[in-house]
């Protein structure tokens, strides 16, 4: 008996410990993806005059055909060769056309370029005609199921369909939004919803998620994706996108009862209000009002902006100096600037911008109120109070909405009256997550089905799925902390006044988290991120040690190489809307413009000389050019345990 009780508590323990690592990945992960979104909206007034003056320049400006009513109808100049062996298209869609682009898509093929194109064109004169908020009826159908999150896992799809058949008049499907970006798939599963949208058009909805945005996309890899799979093509497929994830609902009612958005509500949602608005013109959520950039441009001696990324909030990413006319002089190329004093400000669309924002950003919170989210930089945080007065108000009962990655696939929160619905399973990391879907019949009531899609997860033990997920969300820290090293080391040093080389846990967490501000546990992960001393402090250059930079590079001004591994994302960007020709090239005087541009918003003052170096030395073949892929290398880190790892094989 003693030695039953003894394994007991053992195994009691062991769990403990695997639930207390699982829940601290779980948080790294989580904290690294809203960081990365925040930077994304704080840099938002950035990328829309990017976008307002390079598209310009590439041939994509208001002049554009693509612009133009009918201008999706260029693909019938596009021929199919006799050498193309994927599936074909003919309108209206039938059953076989679906079937069709599944058994395509499960064999990897790739949908011809007119056919994208021909689809898209369809797709959007039909959203035209659709309301901004769906209603819905279970008088019509037993059930109707919705989904959550998808991000380009097109596995993911297909075991929904799998499981719970595919779309019919018999088995009507809802999709909450992010289709698209950080999985591989995303246009295949894209070209899926919307044959099955047009072939069901009262049995098959969408609403639109923070994700169907051109400038998300730039980010999060949906307009790379559609660049490598159409290169000929793939400008004009991206611009007709523009317009149709614009013109997808922004929300979906099912017996007057159930309301589904993306991300949630704040305190100024109002149903009717959002019902009467002219959708497609917010093109982005990241793009102020010409009434806000007005504001911004005209008060010249850089005061802060009232309005932002949602209702009664600051907007954490204009920089009124990056958008100055004297830094626009610096600035070469940039002749066709047309000053925003001059555009158009509709009277009211600020208002209209700031309700769809936050219907697409808002995460729900315990407590009452509603505040702003400075996590994720964008919508609000709403407590159960907000949720009882809008459901009161509108005569509803249960809000459901997606927009957050869970454990379980689901969640349920505000005493009943919030689902949570993700359906992209193993989204962090193999093994991180269920995905899962929710069926509601007549009588409301919602049913939670899970799932996973599993290579080689059922193969692994807890305690294996546990480590390799954990691995992976240590990986990304230490890089975080890699391209923070010597704002860490600045405040590092404060707290080592005799430069000893250590300092207290308390004083190693308290400077980690005033840099990063991750909000993670940091004395729980210390001994996975930095060595004690004997007497129990802790080395804090030991948080260097297993990481470092792939390509050496030339030291041209103190930091620049440490700003650029930070930023190299948002750098990925810019180079995307500068490559004019989408080849994955652009010379090195781009280049210069691009840091030009980006550090003039940085405020990070850089010769022009520095800059030219340090382009020759990631010109790796010295062919006078950079390509993308010589970029990436020159500003990828390196774990050296993977070194190791790769040397012992």
């Amino acid at each position: 008996m003693k030695a039953a009780i003894l394994i007991q508590r053992w195994y009691r323990r062991y769990i403990a410990r695997l639930e207390m690592r699982r829940r601290y990945t779980w948080s790294i992960f989580q904290s690294i993806e809203y960081a990365g979104e925040q930077e994304q909206l704080q840099l938002s007034s950035f990328f829309s005059f990017m976008l307002d003056n390079f598209t310009q320049l590439n041939g994509s400006g208001p002049g554009d055909p693509m612009n133009e009513e009918g201008g999706g109808a260029r693909y019938e100049l596009i021929e199919v060769c006799d050498s193309y062996c994927g599936p074909h298209l003919s309108f209206p869609l039938s059953v076989s056309h679906t079937n069709a682009l599944l058994s395509a898509f499960k064999e990897q093929q790739t949908l011809h370029a007119r056919y994208v194109l021909q689809l898209l064109h369809e797709t959007k004169k039909f959203l035209k005609q659709m309301p901004n908020i769906i209603h819905l009826s279970t008088s019509y159908s037993k059930e109707i199921t919705i989904c959550g999150d998808l991000h380009g896992r097109l596995d993911d799809l297909l075991l929904i369909f799998y499981k719970n058949g595919l779309p019919s008049p018999e088995n009507p499907y809802v999709f909450n939004g992010d289709f698209v970006d950080r999985g591989k798939k995303s246009v295949e599963i894209i070209v899926i919803l919307f044959a099955f949208l047009l072939l069901y058009p009262d049995h098959m909805h969408l609403n639109r998620g923070n994700h169907e945005d051109h400038i998300m996309n730039l980010r999060y890899g949906f307009t790379k994706e559609v660049m490598q799979k159409y290169k000929n093509h793939g400008r004009d497929i991206l611009k007709l996108l523009q317009d149709v994830f614009s013109l997808l609902p922004v929300a979906t009612v099912i017996d007057s009862k159930v309301l589904i958005v993306h991300g949630g509500i704040s305190d100024m949602t109002d149903l009717h209000f959002l019902d009467s608005i002219e959708r497609h013109k917010v093109k982005s959520a990241l793009r102020l009002p010409r009434r806000s950039l007005d504001c911004v441009v005209m008060a010249r001696g850089g005061g802060q902006v009232k309005g932002q990324l949602g209702s009664s909030r600051h907007h954490p990413g204009l920089s009124p100096s990056m958008l100055s006319p004297a830094h626009l002089s610096q600035v070469p190329c940039l002749h066709s600037f047309v000053p925003t004093e001059t555009l158009p400000a509709a009277p009211g669309e600020e208002e209209e911008w700031k309700q769809i924002v936050d219907l697409l950003w808002s995460d729900p919170k315990v407590q009452n109120g509603c505040t702003p989210n400075t996590f994720r930089g964008g919508g609000c945080y709403f407590g159960p109070d907000v949720t009882h007065s809008l459901l009161q108000r509108h005569g509803l009962s249960l809000l459901i909405r997606s927009h957050q990655c869970k454990q379980e696939g689901y969640e349920v929160c505000h005493d009943g009256k919030v689902i949570t619905i993700f359906s992209a399973s193993n989204y962090y990391e193999e093994g991180s997550n269920r995905g899962a879907y929710v069926k509601l019949g007549p009588d409301l009531t919602p049913r939670f089905f899970q799932y996973q899609v599993s290579h080689c997860t059922r193969k692994l033990t807890l305690h294996q799925r546990v480590s390799v997920a954990e691995g992976s969300a240590l990986k990304a820290l230490q890089e975080k902390l890699f391209a923070h090293r010597s704002e860490l080391m600045n405040t590092f040093q404060k707290y080592d006044r005799n430069n000893t080389g250590w300092i207290s846990p308390s004083e190693w967490a308290q400077a980690v988290e005033s840099v990063l501000r991750l909000d993670l546990p940091w004395r729980t992960l210390r001994p996975r991120l930095a060595r004690l001393t004997q007497d129990g402090n802790v080395e804090y250059l030991s948080c260097f040690e297993n990481i470092y930079a792939g390509q050496p590079l030339p030291q041209v001004t103190p930091n620049l190489a440490e700003t650029l591994y930070r930023y190299r994302t948002d750098l990925e960007i810019i180079f995307n809307i500068i490559d004019k020709d989408h080849s994955g090239l652009i010379s090195i005087e781009e280049f210069r413009h691009t840091w030009k541009l980006f550090s003039s918003h940085l405020r990070v003052a850089v010769e022009d000389s520095a800059v030219d170096d340090l382009a020759r030395s990631i010109d790796f073949n010295k062919d006078g050019s950079i390509d993308f892929n010589e970029f990436l290398e020159a500003f990828r880190v390196v774990h050296r345990l993977d070194t190791k790892d790769q040397q012992q094989e």
